[in-house]
């Protein structure tokens, strides 16, 4: 597979849409899941919480996915969490690349898991399961969402313990980073739950929110309140539509970067 990759590679060209970039690491999670950053075009630019196109050549045109950004707005490398489908067109391949080897990058991102799209407020929840996780680790690292929040929360929701993608840091509360350590401290809750294994949280996300228990470490209510809470969702189809109908039935707005508004999924794609 990386013989093929290398000889593709070599034939990438950059277009009007499209960078070709440098892979500078890739870390493996477990046999499903891995992450990986890529060189940083001086002129890319990006809100925490936004997607971007990325790729590899196939047939000799590009096959491109989108891909949520996992780094904070400015930070020199550009960074994406993946999952590895073995037949997937794309990722069948991408789980394959190494430091030295090239990628399309897009060079226009876009997406609605953006602080222009959300009211403000003084509570902010991120809701992710799965890869859903990428854009939250882009917002939790950006100072702005802590100027703008009192209390930030993340909930990530997996079936394994081995799929809690960067839990030691999340745990830490960013305790490696020097530009939002101090507020992440004070500021950000992690609430991880494992559904398919022993976990001290084993229940989905919905029951957590039920329970109170996404509420414990917070203050304020245990329950969602549209005057004070702002919510963010990432997953599958299924979360985003469920989780969006509860939200509307207490009374929550739905925001788009035109009309800001007291929650936001990404519709444009899953994970």
């Amino acid at each position: 597979m990386n013989d093929i990759m290398v000889h593709e590679n070599f034939a990438m060209e950059p277009t009007d849409s499209l960078s070709v970039e440098e892979v500078l690491w890739v870390h493996h999670w477990n046999d499903g899941l891995f992450s990986f950053a890529v060189t940083r075009p001086p002129s890319f630019r990006f809100r925490s919480g936004e997607f971007v196109m990325i790729g590899l050549p196939a047939s000799g045109k590009p096959l491109l996915r989108a891909y949520s950004i996992a780094c904070a707005s400015y930070a020199e490398e550009v960074e994406f969490l993946s999952i590895k489908v073995p037949d997937g067109p794309l990722t069948s391949r991408l789980c394959h690349i190494q430091p030295g080897d090239k990628i399309y990058l897009g060079r226009k991102p876009t997406g609605t898991l953006v602080l222009d799209a959300l009211r403000p407020g003084r509570r902010l929840f991120l809701l992710a399961t799965g890869t859903g996780l990428a854009p939250f680790l882009s917002l939790i690292r950006d100072p702005d969402v802590y100027s703008a929040y009192s209390e930030v929360v993340v909930a990530h929701s997996v079936r394994r313990v081995a799929d809690l993608a960067y839990r030691e840091e999340l745990e830490s509360h960013l305790a490696a980073d020097p530009l939002v350590a101090d507020e992440a401290l004070v500021q950000l809750h992690y609430v991880p739950t494992v559904t398919r294994e022993p976990f001290y949280n084993n229940r989905r996300l919905d029951k957590l929110i039920a329970d109170g228990t996404l509420f414990r470490d917070v203050t304020g209510p245990a329950h969602f309140d549209p005057a004070d809470d702002r919510v963010m969702l990432c997953g599958s189809m299924e979360m985003n539509r469920q989780f969006a109908e509860m939200l509307e039935r207490s009374g929550f707005v739905e925001g788009a970067n035109n009309k800001p508004g007291d929650f936001v999924l990404e519709r444009a794609f899953v994970g």
